[in-house]
C-alpha cells in the first residue's frame, strides 16, 4: 500500500476496541493483575503489554505502532517532547568516557544539553560541520559511541550526506541517530542507514499546536530496547491526551504536509525574486547548495524555510515583523498555523562551521493559509522593511 492508505491505519486495531475507528484514551496509571503468578510473569518482560501506565497503555502503543511502520524502524517510544526524545535516546547509548559527535547545526536545546549536561556527566561532544559527508572518518575516535544528524538543519537548513555519514560511523563503531522532524514522512532514515530517528512529533505528527510529544524509533530490537530502558529509568511519560492527539494529526499528515510544502516553495520562490532577499533557504529550491541531496533522499518536503535579508536596521526588521497578519511570532512550527522569528544572533551558534549571512536572517513556517493571503501579507512585511520601521 502507498505510504498515504497505510497512514491512516497503522496502529489502528477495531477489532480490539469494540469496532472504534480511532483507539481510545487510556487514563491509567495502575494496572491490576489477577494473580501474583500473573505479576511476576509481567515483571519478565516489563515492556511488552500493560504493566504500569509510565511504561505506555493501548493509546501509547497505537501511536508507536503507527510510526514505526511509517519511518520503517522496528519499533517506537513515545516521550512527552522532541527534546525528551533526544536526550532519551542520547542518554540510551552514552556514558562517562564515552565521545559523541553531534552535528553542528543542532537545535539549540540539544547544544545546551551537551554542553551542560553530557558533559557534566563525563561525555565530550565533537561538533561537526553538517557539510562533512564521509570526512567524519577523520573526526572518529575509538570512544565516539554516537554520531547526531539533523538534515536538514531545521535553522540554516543545510541537506547532510546521512548515507555517507552512517557508512563512516559504522565502520568506526559508533551508531547513527538522526532529528527527522523535518522529514517527517520524506525522509526514510532507516533505508538510509540510521539507527536511531528522533521526531519532534509536537510538531507536524501533532499538527494542531496543541500537544507536546516526541517519538524515538529504533531499527531493531536490541537497539529498541536500550532506548526503551533509558525512557523508563528517566520517566518520560507523555500524558494520555497528548498521545490521543498525536494519533489524531498522524492520519492527515500527508495532505497536510503537501499544502504545507506548495505553499512553502511558492513563497520561496517570490522571495528570491525579491530585491530586500539575499538568499533563501529551502532545499527543494534549485538553487539551494543541497538541493542535489535533497532530490537524491527526500520525496518531499514540508513548510519550513529561511531567509537572510539584505543588509537592514533592526528597526526595519523588527517594523516588518511587528506587522504581520498572518505570520505570526511564535518558536515551533508543524501546526495549521504560519509563523516567523528571527533568527540572527543567539538562535544561531556555530562552533566547527561557518555561518555568517549578509543580513538578517529569519525562520518562516508556511501554514495552511491560503497562499495568495501569505504572500500579500509578505509583500507588506517586505514594504515597511523598506521604509526603515
Amino acid at each position: 500500500m502507498k505510504k498515504e492508505t497505510r497512514i491512516l491505519h497503522a496502529g489502528s486495531h477495531p477489532e480490539r476496541f469494540h469496532g472504534a475507528v480511532n483507539p481510545p484514551v487510556y487514563h491509567v496509571s495502575t494496572v491490576l493483575h489477577p494473580s501474583v503468578a500473573a505479576m511476576e510473569t509481567s515483571g519478565k518482560t516489563p515492556f511488552e503489554g500493560m504493566r504500569y501506565g509510565r511504561f505506555g497503555t493501548p493509546t501509547t502503543f497505537a501511536l508507536e505502532e503507527a510510526v514505526a511502520e511509517l519511518e520503517g524502524g522496528h519499533r517506537s517510544v513515545a516521550t512527552s517532547s522532541g527534546l525528551a526524545g533526544i536526550t532519551g535516546a542520547l542518554m540510551a547509548f552514552l556514558k562517562a568516557g564515552d565521545h559523541l559527535l553531534m552535528v553542528d547545526t543542532a537545535y539549540f536545546p540539544t547544544r545546551k544539553f551537551c554542553d551542560d549536561v553530557l558533559s557534566g556527566l563525563g561525555v565530550e561532544t565533537t561538533y561537526y560541520d553538517p557539510l562533512i559527508g564521509g570526512g567524519i572518518t577523520a573526526l572518529m575516535r575509538p570512544n565516539t559511541k554516537v554520531v547526531f544528524t539533523e538534515s536538514p538543519g531545521s535553522l540554516t537548513f543545510e541537506v547532510q550526506d546521512v548515507p555517507a555519514i552512517a557508512m563512516a560511523a559504522h565502520a568506526g563503531g559508533a551508531i547513527v541517530m538522526m532529528d527527522n522532524t523535518w522529514g517527517a514522512l520524506t525522509f526514510q532514515p532507516f533505508a538510509k542507514g540510521v539507527d536511531i530517528s528522533i521526531q519532534a512529533a509536537t510538531k507536524y505528527i501533532v499538527g494542531h499546536a496543541d500537544a507536546m510529544l516526541g517519538v524515538i524509533t529504533a531499527a531493531t530490537p536490541d537497539l529498541w530496547l536500550k532506548v526503551k530502558s533509558s525512557v523508563a529509568a528517566f520517566g518520560h511519560s507523555p500524558g494520555a491526551e497528548e498521545m490521543y492527539l498525536g494519533l489524531r494529526g498522524l492520519r492527515t499528515l500527508p495532505v497536510r504536509l503537501r499544502q504545507h510544502a506548495a505553499t512553502a516553495l511558492r513563497l520561496a520562490r517570490w522571495l528570491e525574486g525579491r530585491p530586500e532577499v539575499d538568499r533563501v533557504l529551502y532545499p527543494p529550491l534549485e538553487s539551494d547548495p543541497g538541493h542535489d541531496l535533497w532530490k537524491r533522499d527526500f520525496s518531499g518536503a514540508c513548510g519550513l524555510f529561511g531567509v537572510i535579508l539584505k543588509p537592514a536596521p533592526k528597526a526595519a526588521v523588527d517594523a516588518m515583523l511587528d506587522g504581520f497578519d498572518h505570520f505570526k511570532l511564535g518558536f515551533s512550527w508543524g501546526g495549521f498555523e504560519s509563523l516567523v522569528i528571527p533568527t540572527t544572533g543567539h538562535s544561531i551558534i556555530r562552533t566547527a562551521s561557518d555561518w555568517a549571512p549578509a543580513g538578517p536572517s529569519l525562520r518562516f513556517h508556511a501554514g495552511l493559509e491560503d497562499a495568495d493571503d501569505l504572500q500579500d501579507d509578505l509583500e507588506r512585511g517586505l514594504e515597511r522593511l523598506g521604509r526603515g520601521g
